[in-house]
């Protein structure tokens, strides 16, 4: 017989195994237990340097975009230099607005950008004075390219290296993080540097990629392996081009300023710029120097309408006068819209707005064709463009206010326009011309006329007879202002620019113009021709000037003709 102690001690022994085995089971599957450490202690380091290192490349891309940049003056120009991520490398070489060159230099996962912001007048004064040793100024330009090159690796890479070791010190808050997080990205840069280095190619420069109106440079400057043969000839061309600048500077500055009328308004007309950069400094210096009041741009301020031409009117701002324009056939919306961004400029299409006390009206050339010339022979063009005219002229008939000044781009649009408006400005045709045009006649409708009343025919025959106008249209057709662009190089002796200065008496009556032409590329003459615009008369007239004054740089200026 069990005793009762045994018993209890039995069953107290029992439950004491129970609960060590619950325990134990409780212990295998507990997150908290024993078994929560890893049993490979090295897979936890290495998931831990992994992420370091993802870490690290991510602080080092944000450190080359907020710093892999600088500026350099390369020659006369102020350069923008960049390093960005990339797969496939290259450098691309950025003009805005005429477009870009896209070079095949190198591979690897660094794409060097070049952008030429800017040219500066006292460094292109400096140049022009350095003129005689153009050799020297070359080799200048492409030392400075290679200090800016330089200076912008060393700065990418300390951007690089600081961006990994602060986002990884945020992130791990750990000494050996961060410093580990350093050595990864000098790893990272140096390989970069070393696959740059590795694959790069020179003579790639012989083989540019053009993009922008930059696709027209073969065509204009020649297949590059000639360049060193035709290099005396591109050298002398060169200074005296350089040369000329420092001459066209001192030309512009010496205008005469003609004052006629205190009171009158001064209305600047130019036309057919064609992305000529060079043609915004005479614009500039002729709206400061005569005090102009409006500009007026009857179209074609670009050559094919692209987006980055789009930068080309950014200058319009500049301006601070009241700028008004029309698009021409070389001008798409891109360009209408571009301009319209400009805080002091309007752009006209089929709209009538008042300005310093003229009334204008203006509507676009309804062609777009950048890529080939108009052709007045045809027929389907030629009726587009007259219906714009009619079109602007019901526009004028329907206004309660009368129209003082019309704009249209071609000529041909004008015509629509006699005798609806005393003033019509248009462009398109590369040269200046001065005219008046006659209304139409409206057809007068059959009178029946008894024989037996002459004095009733008479009178009917004056009734029936049309009514000549007044006062007949003049229209002025402005010559390019930025002498064609670069057709204007195209024939042998270029383009000249064009702009013409409009007086306006106190009842808005063009009373005076002055014709003005500075000499196209290579030339530096300028010359400034005083118009006074007779009463009409009912003979087709041909605007006489009065006594004029033109100056050159290169001879002073001639005694005052008629």
């Amino acid at each position: 017989m069990i005793s009762p102690f045994r018993r209890r001690a039995a069953v107290a022994d029992r439950r004491a195994r129970r609960r060590a085995i619950i325990m134990a089971a409780g212990r295998r599957h507990h997150p908290t237990g024993a078994r929560t450490t890893p049993r490979h202690p090295r897979l936890r380091r290495i998931g831990r340097g992994l992420l370091v290192c993802v870490v690290a490349v991510i602080g080092m891309l944000i450190g080359v975009q907020l710093g892999g940049s600088t500026t350099q003056d390369i020659g006369p120009f102020r350069a923008q230099l960049s390093l960005e991520p990339s797969l496939t490398g290259a450098t691309s070489v950025e003009i805005p607005p005429l477009g870009s060159l896209e070079l095949d230099s190198h591979d690897g996962p660094a794409h060097l950008r070049i952008r030429l912001e800017s040219l500066d007048e006292a460094r292109t004064r400096a140049f022009a004075a350095k003129s005689g040793n153009l050799e020297q100024i070359s080799h200048d330009a492409v030392d400075q390219l290679n200090l800016g090159v330089r200076r912008l690796a060393m700065q990418t890479a300390g951007c690089g290296i600081l961006g990994a070791m602060i986002l990884v010190a945020l992130v791990f808050r750990g000494r050996r993080e961060t410093a580990a997080a350093g050595l990864v990205v000098i790893g990272v840069l140096a390989s970069t540097g070393a696959a740059t280095l590795l694959t790069f190619r020179p003579a790639a420069i012989q083989e540019p990629t053009y993009r922008g109106l930059l696709v027209n440079a073969p065509a204009i400057i020649g297949d590059a392996r000639r360049i060193t043969d035709r290099y005396e000839e591109y050298r002398a061309q060169l200074q005296k081009l350089v040369l000329n600048v420092s001459k066209l500077y001192g030309t512009i500055s010496s205008l005469p300023v003609y004052e006629p009328d205190t009171s009158a308004t001064k209305v600047l007309h130019i036309s057919d710029m064609h992305l000529n950069p060079a043609a915004w400094g005479v614009v500039r210096s002729v709206a400061d120097q005569f005090d102009i009041d409006i500009i007026v741009d009857t179209g074609d301020i670009n050559d094919w309408g692209t987006e980055p031409e789009a930068s080309y009117v950014n200058v319009i701002g500049n301006l601070r006068v009241p700028y008004l324009y029309i698009r021409g056939n070389h001008d798409s919306a891109v360009t209408a819209a571009a301009v319209a961004r400009q805080p002091n400029a309007m752009v006209l299409d089929d709209t009538i707005v008042t300005v310093k006390g003229l009334t204008f009206a203006g509507i676009g050339d309804p062609r777009f064709t950048p890529d080939k010339s108009t052709d007045p022979t045809n027929d389907e063009q030629y009726k587009q463009v007259v219906t714009s005219g009619d079109l602007l002229a019901a526009k004028i008939r329907a206004s309660d206010k009368p129209v003082d000044v019309a704009m249209v781009h071609d000529p041909v649009a004008a015509q629509e326009l006699a005798g609806v408006c005393p003033l019509v400005l248009a462009g398109h045709k590369h040269q200046r011309s001065v005219s008046r045009l006659d209304a139409k006649q409206p057809v007068a409708a059959p009178v029946v006329v008894p024989a037996a009343s002459p004095s009733a025919s008479g009178a009917a025959s004056a009734s029936a007879a049309p009514k000549t106008p007044k006062e007949r249209t003049l229209l002025m057709v402005e010559g390019s202002t930025g002498g064609a662009g670069l057709r204007g190089l195209e024939s042998t002796k270029p383009l000249p620019l064009a702009l013409s200065i409009l007086y306006f008496d106190q009842e808005r009556h063009l009373s005076a113009y002055d014709d003005i032409q500075v000499g196209g590329t290579g030339l530096t003459e300028v010359s400034l021709q005083r118009h006074i615009v007779p009463p009409d008369t009912k003979v087709p007239a041909t605007l006489e000037p009065s006594p004029a004054s033109s100056t050159s740089s290169s001879a002073p200026a001639p005694s005052p003709s008629s």
